[in-house]
């Protein structure tokens, strides 16, 4: 991630919540297929957000808490659970130093957020939490930017609205942390990727990027409205479908724990 920009997803919890698509369950398929989410796995989920990942697991059976250092997204992943009808331990804190016993979990995730970790130092906190055997799932589930798609479109939207945002162009492919988990010592690395369509509505879409770190992560709220403005007319005049097929690649990455 680009040292110099921050973004507060505290400050995008209702959007985020309503809006982000989540991973979807074609990846607890096929990470069940490697003994990975099995009934009653003690299971971490770092940078938890909405607890997407820690509640998709619970509701297979697993043991999970979900972390994130912020309270306000932890808030938001406790009224999906109610709603879903599973329950999730939480705590409050960062992926590099969670203050959580030592060799305590079976299987530590991150979705979608190790971008925002220090690298070196997260791997080496899961190792440390790490059973011997246990594992670490790194996954992405990222929209493509095609030549011409609205996707391209919108990511264009957010650098003119928001010059600082160091992020676009995405091929959904994240091969550096591979290579950070062998640096790291981790054995057995594997990893797989699909391409999914995702469908949003226009209001869904137009939620799920203000809820992105390049608007409602990092911008003030009139221009996090005068965002959505523009994207919403956008919409209508380039890409008047709706509902839309949004192109997703989802990609997963899994390594064992340094002997």
């Amino acid at each position: 991630m680009s040292e110099d920009f921050q973004a507060d997803f505290g400050r995008t919890v209702s959007d985020y919540s309503t809006h982000r698509a989540g991973f979807p369950p074609l990846l607890f398929d096929k990470l069940g297929e490697r003994a990975i989410g099995a009934d009653g796995q003690r299971i971490l989920d770092l940078g938890t957000g909405t607890g997407t990942l820690a509640r998709g697991f619970a509701m297979r059976g697993g043991r999970v808490t979900g972390l994130d250092p912020s309270a306000q997204m932890i808030e938001g992943a406790r009224a999906l659970d109610r709603e879903a009808g599973v329950t999730v331990d939480y705590v409050v804190a960062g992926a590099e130093s969670t203050g959580l016993p030592a060799a305590s979990y079976d299987i530590v995730t991150a979705g979608q957020c190790w971008h925002w970790f220090d690298s070196p130092a997260a791997f080496a906190e899961v190792a440390r939490l790490l059973v011997p055997g246990g594992r670490l799932v790194i996954c992405h589930y990222d929209w493509l930017p095609l030549p011409g798609n609205m996707v391209e479109a919108t990511e264009d939207l957010i650098r003119s609205h928001n010059p600082e945002w160091p992020y676009g162009g995405g091929t959904g492919f994240h091969s550096g942390r591979a290579t950070g988990a062998a640096i790291a010592g981790y054995r057995d690395l594997e990893s797989f990727t699909y391409d999914l369509p995702q469908p949003y509505t226009h209001q869904a879409w137009r939620g799920r990027i203000r809820a992105s770190a390049g608007v409602g992560g990092s911008l003030p709220e009139e221009r996090v409205q005068a965002f959505d403005t523009a994207l919403a007319a956008e919409l209508s005049s380039r890409f008047p479908e709706d509902p839309l097929s949004v192109p997703h690649r989802l990609f997963a990455l899994i390594a064992t724990r340094p002997a």
